[in-house]
């Protein structure tokens, strides 16, 4: 696996120093005096950032390693609603905003701790009143309004495990993720509005639960008039299920490894991965990355553009900054409408301080050029981060010029689902270098290797592994625990990211993307295998294999090869029928760029399809060894 990489490339890649304030006034202070902390005893170190928060009964120790089994903060019992809400109001911020929602149009929402505190006491109650306990599976399905907070915390506060479902997916994604949860309750909206017009959420959980018998019960936002008629006895008002329910629901209980959610993402094989978090280290690990790693401090308003329905959203929209007290802007307004200057708009109307976003959205606004975010003061905005991709350098210097002005530091984050928390960055006031995540956080251990585990030299390309535990980490896979194992034993005593990375010899790390049949479009982790599962199940399909190839815009776009059955001829229709079929099926997001109808398909003797050579074909490239390929 390991290459030569452009040595000469990586070593002329040049520094930015941020202004030594920002290093003085940071919660962690030195990079390495921290990182020496951690290493010289991993086990006190996180034992001192979970005292920052509130427990109901203590540990017993701070981690029981098992490989490839981890426990965290063992018998210790918690509730993480009870530190990102309670802990806040019981000391003094009760009226400090929480929350702040812009819709289109104008609309707007602000929560205080006390207000969200009260809703999702409410809500939590309603959810108890239909017969939700703790352990039971809910999905959630809805747009990004205050709503989906709530219904994501009322789970957590009464220990029902959610299960949260990106509004873009189609209804038999939908149905996948439901039924593999077993989900006792749907809660959806009717609509989603996106760029001006109204999405139908509700007609896919419709048809997404038809073949669903564990759901019992859909809860429905209703937003637009007149109201959406709802089903007497299956269906339930949002609002109207909260009347005449108790306002004070003590938080649940929970044993620090008791299930706090399941977060579905796409895997190397058709079916979508069950990533199971758990409450006690995920809260600790989420809670300490927001802290020190975006450094927010309690003036600060902190907007994650991401979405609830990917981990992103999860950890740094909702559990991390509230659990750190932030006060957290969203909206459901897209980067380009009404006009592209949007999103530039919203930072200066809310000054907002820390802003979190995608490399998929830094690279549209290049491509718009300076004159939108030059019309705005963007003054308010002190630290500025990525994630969901590689920031490449032609980004990373975009972002830091026009919108960083040149002087905010930016925090190009590496982490995934299956990691809960970021685990590769800069941290605030060290040396930024374009192009390069930068170095593993404190409290982590990450290197770069080849397949039999042997750390690669400087400026080689390898494969990134995780080398010991961490608090945020998955703890399994739901109902499918041998998959989880195989993310520690394809390199024995390691835990494999499954991207490939290069580290240079000042220990900084240049992710360059997916070693595996993983597409990451637009910051959204896409499986060959389920979109290449929806082009089959169309009936003029008889095989198909899609590929990624890379996109200025997208970080890469999908390209899919159809062979037709008998019968059945490439035309325009027929592409765009093919089209219509993978955005029902899955959603919009894994919807081709591009189909090529093909006679064969290059396959190895065992028949397993060659993506690789496909795509060393599209890109011009040397497909390498083919001695495997049938004739």
């Amino acid at each position: 696996m390991a290459e030569n990489f452009d040595v000469k490339l990586v070593e002329e890649m040049k520094y930015y120093t941020p202004n030594p304030e920002y290093k003085r006034n940071s919660w962690l202070g030195d990079y390495q005096k921290a990182y020496d902390e951690f290493l010289a005893d991993p086990d006190a170190f996180w034992s001192n950032v979970a005292h920052q928060l509130d427990w109901i009964k203590p540990w017993d120790a701070v981690k029981e390693w098992k490989y490839p089994y981890a426990t965290w903060f063992t018998n210790a019992k918690l509730n993480i609603t009870a530190n990102c809400l309670d802990r806040h109001v019981n000391n003094n911020r009760r009226n400090k905003v929480a929350l702040i929602w812009r819709g289109e149009g104008g609309a707007e929402r602000i929560y205080s701790y006390q207000k969200l505190l009260s809703h999702v006491m409410r809500f939590a109650n309603a959810l108890k009143k239909i017969g939700v306990k703790k352990g039971d599976r809910v999905c959630i399905y809805m747009p990004l309004v205050p709503e989906q907070v709530i219904a994501m915390l009322a789970c957590a506060r009464i220990g029902a495990t959610h299960s949260v479902v990106f509004g873009g997916f189609g209804a038999a994604a939908l149905n996948l993720r439901i039924q593999d949860a077993e989900a006792k309750v749907v809660i959806t909206a009717d609509i989603a509005i996106r760029r001006g017009k109204a999405i139908q959420l509700k007609a896919i959980v419709d048809e997404a639960i038809m073949d669903a018998p564990s759901v019992e019960h859909v809860i429905v936002l209703r937003r637009k008039e007149p109201l959406v008629d709802i089903h007497p006895t299956r269906e339930l008002d949002f609002y109207a299920v909260m009347e005449d329910v108790p306002e004070d629901c003590p938080p649940e209980v929970m044993d620090a490894e008791d299930p706090l959610f399941i977060l579905y993402t796409s895997g190397s094989t058709g079916k979508p991965k069950g990533v199971v978090h758990t409450c006690g280290g995920y809260m600790v690990g989420t809670y300490y990355t927001s802290k020190y790693v975006f450094d927010i401090k309690d003036n600060d308003i902190f907007w994650c553009t991401a979405d609830p329905g990917w981990i992103t959203g999860h950890s740094y929209i909702i559990y991390g900054p509230l659990a750190v007290g932030a006060t957290v802007f969203i909206s459901e307004l897209t980067p380009d409408f009404p006009d592209a200057g949007s999103w530039w708009s919203l930072i200066q109307e809310q000054k907002i301080t820390v802003f979190y976003t995608a490399p998929t959205a830094i690279r549209m606004f290049m491509k718009m050029g300076e004159v939108w975010p030059n019309k705005y003061n963007l003054k308010s905005l002190r630290i500025i981060g990525s994630v969901g991709e590689p920031l490449n350098p032609e980004a990373f210097e975009w972002y830091y010029h026009t919108i960083g002005k040149d002087r905010c530091p930016i925090v190009d984050t590496w982490w995934q689902t299956e990691t809960g928390m970021q685990m590769i960055t800069t941290m605030i006031g060290e040396k930024m270098r374009p192009g390069f995540a930068g170095k593993p956080i404190p409290g982590v251990t990450v290197d770069v290797v080849d397949k039999s585990g042997k750390p690669v030299q400087p400026n080689t390309m390898g494969l990134l592994v995780i080398k010991s535990p961490w608090p945020a980490m998955l703890r399994t896979l739901y109902k499918d625990d041998e998959r989880y194992r195989k993310y520690w034993y394809t390199i024995e005593n390691c835990y494999t990211a499954g991207d490939l990375a290069v580290k240079g010899k000042d220990g900084y790390i240049m992710i360059l993307g997916r070693s595996d049949d993983i597409i990451i479009v637009a910051g959204h982790n896409i499986g060959t295998a389920e979109v290449e599962s929806a082009l089959v199940s169309h009936k003029a399909v008889a095989e198909a294999a899609v590929i990624g190839k890379p996109d200025p815009l997208k970080g890469n776009s999908i390209k899919a090869f159809v062979i037709l059955r008998v019968g059945h001829n490439p035309s325009e229709n027929m592409t765009q029928d093919l089209l219509h079929h993978v955005r029902t099926t899955i959603g919009p997001i894994a919807m081709p760029q591009e189909i090529e109808y093909v006679d064969k398909l290059p396959k190895t003797r065992s028949g397993k399809i060659m993506r690789r050579v496909l795509k060393a074909k599209e890109m011009g490239m040397d497909p390498g060894d083919v001695s495997t390929l049938e004739e």
